[in-house]
């Protein structure tokens, strides 16, 4: 049985046909929803086993990247996104999706749904859009990237990547494990000349403390297949299978025992 799968769009998403096609791959059964139907209660995130808030723009990012798409989530799908989460079912936030879930508090610590991090404007001040390497954290207990390569490579489109917290909060979530992926070289070296927005400690990923949500600031639905790599006419032997794949097969797997 395929899980139901939710891409929760909102107006200025714009990554919502990619990721509903890597959940297809992946062997999920996705359904790309405005929140307002979550809002007007004509559909429930208990409806579905999954769900995904994709990259984009929502809202047109006004007042700072998924600030109001955060707002929203908070004010009127709290307790339903919290339960959700507690019970276990897989939640993956890209980009824009990302920045939502921190803003709205869910990620770094969801059982608090307070605001403990940010993810600010790039330190060159400027829109980034190219492609980087990202070593994973061995301990991470992510459980979206079980399996992963020691490095993959995947692309940024953003303006606001930057990860920052406090230095408490950034303790935290190192000796939990909850940081997944750290931008590196291809070899793996976790250096600030790999870090292409000015993150503190080079993130690029983190979880929450059950495992089960992830955020992610660069874009794995769009490296699921060799195809969207941007060099692949040059490297006839890649694999058939994107970096970005497993992400969305873990996730899948996990929302299979809930149906």
């Amino acid at each position: 049985m395929r899980p139901k799968c939710l891409v929760l769009r909102a107006a200025g998403t714009n990554c919502d046909l990619e990721t509903a096609e890597a959940i297809k791959i992946a062997g999920g059964d996705p359904e790309i929803l405005h929140i307002n139907v979550l809002i007007k209660g004509e559909k429930k995130l208990d409806d579905y086993q999954m769900l995904v808030i994709p990259g984009g723009f929502s809202y047109a990012d006004s007042i700072s990247a998924g600030k109001i798409l955060s707002n929203i989530l908070k004010n009127n799908l709290k307790h339903q996104l919290k339960k959700f989460i507690d019970e276990g079912k897989p939640v993956l936030g890209v980009c824009n999706g990302f920045q939502a879930l921190i803003k709205s508090g869910f990620l770094p610590f969801s059982n608090e749904v307070n605001q403990s991090a940010s993810l600010i404007i790039n330190k060159n001040g400027l829109f980034i859009d190219t492609w980087v390497y990202l070593k994973i954290n061995p301990k991470s207990i992510c459980l979206l990237t079980k399996n992963s390569p020691n490095v993959i490579y995947l692309p940024i489109n953003h303006g606001e990547g930057r990860f920052v917290c406090n230095k408490k909060e950034l303790e935290k979530i190192f000796e939990s494990n909850q940081v997944v992926y750290l931008y590196s070289s291809i070899n793996g070296i976790v250096d600030e000349a790999y870090n292409p927005n000015g993150s503190v400690m080079n993130i690029a990923a983190i979880t929450n403390e059950y495992g089960n949500v992830f955020g992610i600031m660069p874009h794995p639905e769009k490296f699921v297949i060799k195809y969207q790599h941007p060099n692949w006419t040059r490297f006839p032997n890649l694999k058939e299978e994107g970096d970005g794949l497993f992400i969305y097969s873990n996730a899948v797997k996990l929302a299979k025992k809930f149906c």
